[in-house]
């Protein structure tokens, strides 16, 4: 599937590129917002692409191949992103840009096993580079440490029962694939269409966030931004999970009360009601915006 930009032109608005001669985009993905922003950049404008993901990265060089001279990608997690900085000797920028969340190519991509809907080795790890797959976590966590990750990060309401079935399954064989893990989350249940989303949906994403310490890495680059944005300079964050738009929020708080920044959106912006029939995965998108002082 195509990834579509989730809220492209609000991000771009608040991002006022036009103006603009240095952008960082922390998550470049598959390079949709970055494209429009390199159209929209003054002449001599230049951005600075980073990516867990070295598929993410191949997949961006090649659909910015226009643009070529403009941009610079970084194989990096974004929390890393002041050491990308200061090893290009840059000492702040104009814009900052962090499309949060997984893009539509990965979860497409059968063999990352971040979707229940295609049978895949259970790995979810944005960097295959770092860290454990997740099927070896699965399978050496105690229930009691499942079950708090099912909860805290998937607000999944029937957690108990999930992590218990999990130990009890692995304790028959190991749980190495996608699609015994959905049946085993599933249980009795199954989806039908008065569900909204499948069983399965909070269990994986809580999963995937832990994996990759997702949060961390959002409070982590958030709490250092100040000091690499420029007089004016604009950040633009879009958050698809309620905790991770909870850590946007509060860190924009924090910085406001330090004095450090102009919050530019009171609420987040939402995606249109045009844009969800368009594109469904950009329901959940949240866009919160602020500005150097």
């Amino acid at each position: 599937m195509l990834h579509k930009s989730v809220l492209l032109d609000e991000a771009l608005d608040y991002l006022n590129c036009e103006k603009k001669k240095l952008i960082l985009d922390c998550t470049i993905g598959g390079a949709g917002h970055t494209k429009e922003i390199l159209k929209r950049l003054p002449p001599g404008g230049r951005l600075i692409g980073i990516d867990r993901d070295k598929s993410a990265l191949k997949l961006a060089e090649e659909n910015l191949k226009d643009f070529e001279g403009s941009f610079e990608l970084v194989h990096r997690n974004f929390r890393d992103f002041d050491k990308v900085l200061k090893e290009l000797e840059i000492d702040a920028v104009d814009g900052m840009l962090f499309d949060l969340g997984v893009s539509s190519f990965q979860l497409d991509a059968g063999e990352r096993g971040f979707s229940f809907s295609k049978g895949a080795t259970l790995d979810m790890r944005m960097d295959t580079s770092e860290g454990e797959p997740l099927w070896r976590l699965l399978n050496k966590m105690d229930e009691t440490q499942l079950g708090q990750i099912i909860r805290d990060l998937g607000q999944e309401r029937y957690w108990r029962k999930i992590a218990k079935a999990i130990v009890r399954e692995r304790k028959i064989a190991p749980i190495t694939e996608t699609s015994r893990l959905a049946e085993i989350i599933r249980g009795p249940r199954r989806f039908n269409k008065r569900m909204k989303i499948d069983p399965a949906t909070r269990t994986f994403q809580a999963l995937r966030i832990f994996v990759n310490d997702e949060l961390g890495a959002i409070e982590q680059a958030l709490n250092k931004v100040s000091d690499y944005l420029k007089k004016d300079a604009r950040i633009v964050v879009i958050a698809f999970h309620s905790l991770e738009d909870r850590i946007v929020k509060h860190s924009f708080r924090d910085l406001k009360q330090k004095g450090l920044i102009d919050i530019l959106t009171k609420k987040p912006i939402r995606p249109s009601e045009a844009e969800i029939d368009n594109n469904p995965r950009s329901r959940s998108g949240k866009l919160r915006a602020a500005q150097r002082v």
